[in-house]
């Protein structure tokens, strides 16, 4: 199967990546006024290569260093780079800087093409292979094929497209299985057909026919038709040159940095979790909340740097980051940027994003441990150990948030793995994922709370939904689907509305005739309140079913406990009630000669009927409010 693929120029103003793309293709890039009279390419440029039956599209990017945005914007999207030096100057200021650019954007690949050897002696030619070598050591490009041509006579271009089609043979095809994301590049109108925009597949697919959407203004439209390299086509995939045909979308309404998506697939976002990477030509180091200029894919926005693991970044070194937006873009998971200063502007860096819609961090211990996270999500190999890092950042999660997170494409693949390291919630409308270590604290979470509502209310059938939703931070539907997940079987039960733990449930005969026993005692006992170690010797049971034989006689109203750990039955209140009301006066004396009782017990009772509204103290005597009923 073959697969397209998309190779960038790059190199220093005038040393002949323009004329070299038309000699190899027949297509002049320079397509403004303004770039004919100048001599210098300003915009991108793009024309198809073909090599027998194979198309390789080439983008052609600005040398100057005033534009550096547009090359950004075309090296983006490449997966190799024709990198063109002139033999008459050698190695150039923006040769460097390109360099460091399309390393820092992931680029691995490449050939070296010495361009103007018509102009040169020969001798010119082999400094300029000299210089290129000593150049590019230590960089992708130092084993990279060096071939001299002229564009001019034509030398060494037959060699230059064999070592093309050589290259291409060792590169690996972009993940087409993912959602659309193509960042546009150019946005014109064509009479009869409306706007059209342009650009390179980043990952996924498009279709005609297909629902699409612009970000970050949401703006969206069918597509009519698609075009690569100038020929109609029903579908376009990663890695293609495309040209969309978006009708619904008004052309004013385009601006440049504009992503074209599938239609919910990805959101516009102000926030980034990033790798950061500040190169070791940096002047300066880094310093925490400092401002830069953000280059990604075709947009340029400034932002604050977050530095989460340290106060700077020194030249050379990487670190983990939260870059803060000052507009809102849209993003994918592992997609390169460029950062750099914007006074005076020159690049400094680069990284990688993360997290695309990450939370806001918040203090230095919730920064540190974010850092901790994204480092394991750096060092993720496979697709399992990215989602196992991610439930370190977020522990719970819907599918189709893990999906645009970590840009997955088929997340099916996750349900059949549940494995160790996570668990799926079949929820409704949308599945939801919890890590492992989440899912068990959520377990001893949840059956706390049950059981201590369990003792609190001993004669209910469990812990109303909403209540245990509310204290567990989560949605009742996805409480219920979780309740119903294998691992808390015998564990949590949900009953017409209500969370229990069956063993409660099954205690609570027993419970009944404890406090059946108790009622006798206290009947026995009079006016004689039992404190509460008594109690408990007379039932003989643990401290822990005798708290819940004294929960239930509470909300059963058989009673209440008064300081000192005494307990006054329901019935023995109303007793006293009833003796007040026949005494005259009523003091803590007279109470005490009528019952027979020592001031320990006295006092405690006279001051819960006060707090009843039974009685009112007045100096040392009480005044009946109420008669008994």
């Amino acid at each position: 199967m073959e697969y397209p693929f998309v190779l960038g120029t790059g190199g220093h103003i005038d040393h002949g990546k323009t004329t070299l793309v038309k000699a190899l293709t027949g297509v002049d890039c320079d397509r403004l006024l303004e770039e004919k009279r100048r001599g210098i390419t300003i915009e991108l440029g793009f024309a198809p290569l073909r090599l027998g039956d194979r198309v390789v599209s080439i983008v052609d990017v600005p040398g100057h260093e005033r534009f550096i945005r547009q090359m950004v914007a075309g090296a983006a999207g490449v997966d190799a780079v024709m990198m063109v030096v002139a033999a008459d100057e050698g190695v150039m200021p923006q040769t460097r800087e390109h360099l460091e650019i399309l390393e820092l954007l992931g680029v691995r690949r490449g050939i070296v093409v010495i361009t103007k050897c018509d102009a040169v002696e020969p001798d010119l030619v082999a400094l300029a292979q000299e210089d290129v070598r000593e150049a590019f050591r230590g960089t992708f490009l130092q084993d990279a094929p060096v071939i001299p041509v002229s564009a001019v006579t034509g030398q060494g271009l037959e060699e230059l497209k064999g070592a093309i089609g050589d290259l291409i043979d060792r590169l690996s095809p972009r993940d087409r299985e993912g959602d659309l994301f193509l960042p546009i590049d150019r946005a014109f109108s064509i009479s009869g057909f409306g706007t059209v925009v342009t650009g390179t597949v980043y990952h996924g697919s498009v279709t005609e026919g297909q629902e699409l959407e612009v970000l970050p203004s949401g703006l969206r439209s069918k597509v009519r038709s698609l075009q690569v390299h100038g020929e109609r086509v029903h579908r376009a995939v990663a890695g293609q040159r495309v040209a969309v045909n978006v009708p619904s979308v008004d052309l004013d309404s385009i601006r440049r940095g504009d992503v074209l998506v599938a239609q919910g697939a990805c959101r516009p976002t102000d926030r980034l979790d990033v790798w950061l990477y500040l190169l070791p030509s940096s002047a300066d180091p880094l310093k925490h909340w400092q401002r830069v200029r953000l280059l990604m894919g075709t947009s340029e926005v400034m932002a604050r740097i977050m530095l989460l693991d340290r106060p700077r970044l020194d030249p050379g070194l990487e670190a983990p980051a939260q870059l803060m937006l000052e507009e809102p873009v849209a993003a994918v998971a592992s997609q390169r940027f460029i950062i750099r200063f914007y006074s005076p502007l020159r690049t400094i860096g680069g990284g990688q994003v993360l997290l695309p819609y990450p939370d806001r961090v918040r203090g230095r211990a919730d920064r540190l441990l974010r850092a901790k996270g994204l480092e394991a999500m750096r060092g993720a190999s496979s697709r399992e150990e990215r989602v196992k890092a991610y439930l370190q950042l977020v522990p719970m999660a819907p599918l189709d948030r893990v999906k645009m997170d970590l840009g997955l494409g088929d997340v099916s693949a996750l349900l059949d793995r549940q494995g160790p390291h996570w668990v799926i919630i079949q929820s409704k409308p949308n599945p939801w994922i919890f890590g492992a270590g989440h899912h068990g604290h959520m377990i001893e979470t949840a059956s706390r709370l049950v059981g201590d509502f369990h003792r609190r209310n001993p004669s209910e059938r469990g812990m109303p939904l909403e209540e245990l939703a509310r204290a567990c931070g989560m949605e009742q539907g996805l409480l219920r689907s979780w309740l119903g997940h294998e691992s808390l079987a015998g564990l949590l039960e949900l009953d017409e509305g209500r969370v229990k733990d069956p063993s409660f449930a099954r205690d609570l005969e027993g419970l009944d005739r404890l406090l059946q026993r108790l009622e006798a005692h206290l009947d026995e006992r009079g006016f004689l309140l039992p404190e509460l170690w008594e109690m408990r010797a007379h039932l003989g049971v643990d401290d822990e079913t005798f708290k819940r034989v004294v929960a239930l006689a509470k909300e059963r109203g058989l009673g209440v406990i008064l300081p000192g750990d005494l307990f006054l039955s329901s019935k023995l209140r109303d007793a006293l009630w009833r003796t007040l009301a026949e005494m005259g006066e009523i003091t803590v004396a007279t109470v005490r000669d009528r019952l027979g009782l020592s001031r320990k017990y006295v006092m405690p009772m006279l001051e819960h009927l006060d707090s009843l509204g039974i009685t009112r103290r007045v100096q040392d005597k009480r005044v009946l409010l109420k008669k008994p009923g």
